[in-house]
């Protein structure tokens, strides 16, 4: 995550009144960060993980920021009636890519939030084959780029979009 928020804070992508979701947030750093860089940020997670979630977002964000952070129940692939198709500009994920069993839940999940125009950016170790696996499921789906790579903690940034339709006329 914190890869991640330091490649969102260099400033190449701004998410001033942009609309993000964060997927499997953990303690929510990533979508806090978000939210201070500007964005209306939905930050999810399972059931479980909600309380501490939100916790951590009334913690560390100023009053006048947290009606921009709105937590929220997400299990991929169970819970996208609850969400509007294509309704984000920015999909961000870090480190959600390691459980194999969650790779095609991931993907629908990811297809279901994605429009033509969102931009999702997934920070991760590559440390087995089945993330290389993930990373091929991916690109089945979506145009899929390395944009950052940092050495001293291993951690690859990917952006995915959806594949453009041109290619096939």
């Amino acid at each position: 995550a914190v890869v991640l928020c330091a490649y969102l804070d260099m400033g190449g992508i701004d998410l001033r009144d942009r609309s993000v979701i964060e997927l499997g947030a953990g303690t929510g750093l990533l979508g806090i960060v978000a939210t201070l860089l500007g964005a209306r940020v939905t930050i999810t997670d399972r059931a479980a993980a909600l309380e501490f979630l939100e916790s951590n977002v009334q913690a560390n964000l100023p009053s006048e920021l947290r009606p921009r952070a709105v937590v929220k129940e997400l299990t991929w692939g169970k819970d996208l009636g609850n969400f509007a198709p294509g309704a984000f500009d920015f999909i961000l994920g870090a480190d959600i890519v390691y459980l194999e069993e969650t790779f095609a839940e991931l993907l629908q999940t990811l297809e279901h939030l994605c429009s033509d125009q969102t931009v999702i950016l997934l920070s991760c170790r590559i440390r087995y084959e089945r993330d290389h696996k993930f990373l091929k499921m991916l690109r089945g789906r979506f145009s899929v780029y390395e944009v950052h790579y940092d050495s001293n903690k291993d951690v690859h940034i990917y952006k995915a979009q959806r594949a453009s339709r041109k290619d096939d006329f």
